[in-house]
């Protein structure tokens, strides 16, 4: 299924994932090393991100993980990153970040400003979650890879949430399901 339009800058405000088949996004303790062992990426894909890209926002849990800007899309990418954190004296400075202290809506503010225009990618899945209940999210672009974790972080996760619905883009039926068929590697 290769029926994805190219990402376009038009400042919207992006929640961006690779997410598993069964739903997370990170490993355990925000673990990415499963992005690297043998899943493939079609070509021009990042380039397009990298080029339609003005700021990002991210979370504190995140940051803590992988402090350093330069590593967004390989190090390809050097906009303004934003950390949302409720203790901004204790993060450690780094070129290029900025740490917040302030309401989501008030962030993504911020971050829409700092983009020029450009779209504005959340990577975090709480902020992100958060943005959607405040209908503050213009779109979520998912890129389902071939790999089941089994625990980690999830994408999207609110016990006793209500069910968000979406609508594909570029798809005849926007309500439709997304078919996809796998078989296990041997």
């Amino acid at each position: 299924m290769d029926d994805f339009a190219p990402q376009t800058a038009s400042g919207k405000v992006l929640w961006h994932f690779t997410m598993s088949l069964d739903g997370f996004v990170a490993g355990p303790d925000h673990d990415m090393e499963w992005m690297s062992t043998g899943i493939s990426e079609r070509p021009g894909f990042t380039d397009q991100y990298v080029e339609t890209t003005g700021a990002v926002l991210g979370g504190r849990r995140g940051w803590d993980r992988f402090p350093a800007a330069g590593t967004v899309y390989g190090g390809s990418w050097t906009g303004q990153v934003f950390v949302l954190t409720h203790h901004p004296e204790d993060a450690e400075p780094a070129e290029r970040v900025t740490f917040l202290d302030c309401d989501v809506a008030e962030a993504v503010r911020i971050a829409l400003a700092a983009a020029g225009g450009k779209n504005v990618e959340v990577l975090s899945p709480d902020i992100g979650r958060q943005l959607l209940e405040r209908g503050l999210i213009d779109e979520i672009d998912l890129h389902i890879a071939p790999v089941l974790l089994g625990d980690g972080i999830r994408l999207y996760d609110h016990a006793g949430g209500r069910p968000i619905y979406l609508h594909r883009v570029g798809a005849d039926d926007p309500t439709a399901e997304v078919d996809v068929r796998y078989r296990p590697a041997r």
